[in-house]
């Protein structure tokens, strides 16, 4: 047991420099043992440090990439002018010199005559219309078009939130125009009558409601802001008809063809936008009974047999606008 004591003693006694003449091996052989055995930790270590450095650096150019020189996000170029090159083609005469909406002085400085009577002209309402426009306005905006009393509220994940501009008419009014619309949106009263002029009067002014000369019955109470409320020029309902449909401005039978708002939407756009993108266009076939034809009711193509509407001619006129690649459709069609 002593022998085993002295030993180990000696050895940490060793260790200290007293056996000079067994410490010149014992030295060097530790370090290189212990170099041996450390030497994966060492460079584990130094890997450590060179990813730290990268991080390090590289977010330090982030961060003066991001708040003293922002980075531009890619945006998709728009091609201007390449709708209405392809539009030249689709429609005739076609230019975009007409404006969007009615305006005052077209009847208020200056006698506009027009041609043709509702939808496609202002013919026999010159007077309503002149009341009509001068508690609304005419700016135009960018274009987002939302068609009649299509809902957002509720959709929003479908058919997105932003309304730029919602076309309707009185009998397609059945929507809250504060809820289903942003602050910003403006209503386009797409005239198909007179009586749709003295229904937006009397709801603007307050006055008594018209509640005859309409296929349904519109809202006798509408909570919209004048500002907001803006005529579209039956123009583009003419050319819709004439250029689109080949229907004639001047019909003799008693259910008289006309285009459907979305159709005319897709005119208004062309004559407008450089880029038109479509969504949701389309009927079933006519065999189908049972699908419906709107998202947001439960009511099949059945409803449109007695309308003034042909759908299957509007299919074609769609259909030739998507081979011309004149519009893009985000849907299927």
């Amino acid at each position: 047991m002593e022998d085993s004591g002295d030993f180990h003693n000696s050895c940490e006694v060793t260790s200290s420099g007293r056996d000079e003449s067994n410490s010149h091996w014992v030295m060097p052989h530790l370090l290189i043992k212990m170099l041996s055995k450390s030497r994966w930790k060492i460079l584990a270590l130094l890997v450590v440090f060179a990813v730290m450095v990268w991080y390090y650096t590289s977010w330090e150019e982030r961060y003066i990439q991001l708040f003293y020189f922002p980075v531009q996000e890619e945006k998709s170029v728009c091609p201007q002018g390449e709708v209405e090159k392809k539009t030249a083609l689709l429609i005739g005469n076609y230019t975009r010199d007409h404006p969007l909406f009615l305006q005052l002085k077209d009847y208020f400085w200056v006698k506009t005559i027009s041609p043709y009577e509702l939808p496609y002209g202002t013919k026999g309402s010159e007077d309503v219309l002149l009341r009509l426009l001068a508690i609304t306005s005419y700016s135009v905006p960018e274009t987002i078009l939302r068609l009649n009393n299509a809902p957002v509220y509720g959709y929003e994940q479908d058919v997105g939130s932003k309304t730029t501009m919602r076309l309707f008419y009185p009998e397609s009014a059945h929507f809250n125009p504060k809820r289903e619309n942003n602050p910003d949106t403006l209503l386009v009263l797409v005239p198909f009558k007179p009586m749709d002029f003295h229904w937006m009067e009397s709801i603007l002014n307050d006055k008594k409601r018209v509640r005859k000369g309409f296929w349904k019955q519109p809202p006798l109470i509408w909570d919209a802001n004048p500002e907001q409320v803006r005529i579209l020029n039956p123009y583009f309902m003419e050319i819709t008809a004439a250029k689109l449909l080949n229907l004639p401005m001047k019909q003799l039978r008693k259910v008289k063809q006309k285009p459907t708002t979305g159709l005319l939407a897709i005119t208004l756009a062309l004559h407008f936008c450089d880029v038109v993108h479509i969504a949701g266009f389309g009927y079933p076939d006519s065999g189908n009974k049972k699908q419906t034809i709107h998202y947001y009711e439960q009511i099949t193509l059945k409803s449109m047999a007695a309308s003034e509407h042909n759908v299957s001619h509007e299919a074609l006129a769609i259909k030739k606008m998507l081979e011309l690649r004149v519009v893009k459709n985000l849907t299927y069609f």
